[in-house]
């Protein structure tokens, strides 16, 4: 049998042999992903996009990635790069916590996460893009990459909020660096993997020598924190109360339960306010009730699995916080009185005082910064 090529198929086949062997014969590797679009997050100076770039691996071989750069999609811009130590630390592999220094590969079919925060000033970027460099470990030495990953950056959205709490001063304890935190526990419920807590804080109030309680104190009851009124940060309808969880009654008992009793706001603007480890019985809104911003709906307590009295607070877009996305949030106005530079130091020492103590209006603490709110 014969067959007879046309002009067009020769050259066609010529250009194929003249292509280099990686074009030829394209590797398979990651499958790069931001579930959620990162949302434009005021802090103290500047903004910040926090979100999450999944690696899939579907390569049928272990995969290193060993540098992971941030690019301004629309003219390539490298916006933060990351690699070694500074990957690791912001790397999970499939629920598989890091370890100082352990550079591992994701398995096939596996997933890896790296968290971003990414800190930005001046005009905001409309869309990113990811370039991944990653080492196949059967291959030996060499270093591929590729570019995905691309996501909008929503801005003009974050929803500005009312103070949860009053006077202080209390401290704003979250930090994407732990393991453990709310930043980097996601959810898997009805068919999808959640992080909820993505921009989560818990607040302590605390003396004005940096302690939680009275020295030698084991008391729940005597803590600063215990028995202080919580408020509606803005204005909404009642979604779910509950309140009837029993607290400890010192700080060294045995932590239960999760966020123990809880207040949930149906927000006007579509999303929900999550208040965790209420006082038992202190709530006093009901499902299905009106309330506006400032309103008293219940009481920081002890309830659940906090480490302390406390109050856990989270803007998510559902009613069950564990089956929702965080949402980015900013408050209204509060003071900055200064930051604890060690989270260990917090509840045993004074914070490091701002240099100036100035209002910050439209804006988030950061991790361990220490505030007083409007009274």
């Amino acid at each position: 049998m014969r067959f007879h090529l046309g002009r067009w198929s020769v050259i066609a086949m010529l250009a194929c042999s003249a292509l280099p062997a990686w074009a030829a014969q394209p590797r398979e590797s990651f499958d790069l992903r931001v579930p959620v679009a990162p949302m434009a997050r005021a802090m103290q100076e500047g903004h910040e996009l926090v979100y999450e770039l999944h690696l899939d691996n579907h390569a049928r071989r272990d995969l290193r990635p060993v540098r992971v750069d941030v690019l301004d999609a629309a003219d390539g811009r490298v916006l933060a790069a990351y690699e070694g130590a500074a990957l690791e630390q912001r790397l999970d592999r499939s629920g598989v916590q890091w370890k100082a220094e352990t550079f591992d590969a994701i398995p096939s079919g596996r997933r890896g996460v790296v968290f971003i925060e990414l800190p930005l000033k001046g005009a905001l970027p409309g869309a990113l893009r990811h370039r991944v460099g990653f080492a196949d470990v059967d291959a030996g030495a060499g270093i591929d990459t590729i570019e995905g990953g691309s996501t909008p950056v929503l801005e003009g959205r974050t929803p500005v909020l009312a103070a949860p709490l009053d006077g202080g001063p209390w401290v704003a304890i979250h930090d994407p660096r732990w393991a453990r935190g709310h930043r980097r526990v996601g959810y898997a419920f009805n068919g999808a993997l959640r992080t909820p807590g993505r921009h989560a804080a818990d607040w302590v109030k605390l003396d004005a020598s940096g302690r939680k309680a009275p020295a030698g104190n084991d008391l729940a009851a005597r803590t600063y924190s215990h028995g202080q009124p919580v408020y509606a940060v803005a204005d909404g309808v009642v979604s779910r109360v509950h309140d009837r969880s029993p607290e400890r009654t010192r700080l060294s008992d045995g932590i239960t339960g999760t966020e123990g009793n809880h207040v949930v706001l149906q927000l006007d603007n579509g999303y929900y306010a999550h208040y965790g480890h209420l006082r038992p019985g202190s709530a006093t809104v009901t499902p299905g009730s009106r309330v506006e911003a400032g309103d008293r709906i219940a009481e920081v307590g002890f309830s659940g699995s906090a480490s302390a009295p406390q109050l856990h607070f989270a803007l998510t877009d559902g009613p069950d916080e564990l089956a929702s996305e965080g949402v980015a949030y900013t408050f209204a106005r509060y003071r900055l009185l200064g930051t604890f530079d060690d989270v260990s130091r917090i509840g045993h020492g004074m914070w490091t005082p701002a240099s100036a103590q100035q209002e910050v209006r439209t804006s988030m603490p950061a991790g361990m910064s220490v505030v007083r709110w409007p009274e």
